[in-house]
């Protein structure tokens, strides 16, 4: 639809104020969003995938990024990150070179509930061989209907 306007000498066309909005482009910028959300947000987990132990006394700590992740996987390695180390006694090592270079991030080490006591156990006794004392054990939170 157009206008009509007149003036003195001349009438010339504009069209018609539209006041409707259009959201097709705002639905199609926020379902591209939710896609790469979607995709990229199992990428983001620290570790491999561990059955953590539950406890009754579990304190509950966001994953802010400021944590060196060791898991104890269940059949005795151990992992950086996603990265599997050879042994356990390149574990103070490794751990000692990136907090050499991110000195504020802490110890976060978490045990598979099937992974032998004393796999756990020579993990925290080689960082302890390297003095590391702030070492944060991982569970999860043990609930009354299990």
């Amino acid at each position: 639809m157009r206008a009509v306007i007149r003036t003195g000498r001349a009438a010339f066309e504009r069209p018609l104020v539209k006041a409707d909005i259009n959201v097709t482009p705002l639905v199609d910028v926020v379902l591209v969003l939710l896609i790469i959300f979607m995709v990229v947000t199992p990428m983001i987990a620290s570790g491999i995938a561990v059955d953590l132990p539950r406890t009754a006394n579990h304190s509950r700590k966001p994953d802010d990024g400021k944590d060196i992740i060791v898991s104890v996987a269940r059949d005795g390695r151990v992992y950086i990150g996603t990265q599997a180390l050879p042994g356990v006694q390149e574990l103070g090592r490794a751990i000692v070179a990136e907090r050499h270079k991110f000195p504020d991030k802490t110890v976060f080490l978490k045990g598979d509930l099937r992974a032998e006591y004393g796999a756990v156990r020579r993990a925290m006794q080689s960082l302890n061989d390297v003095d590391i004392r702030d070492i944060v054990l991982g569970t999860e939170e043990l609930t009354n209907g299990r």
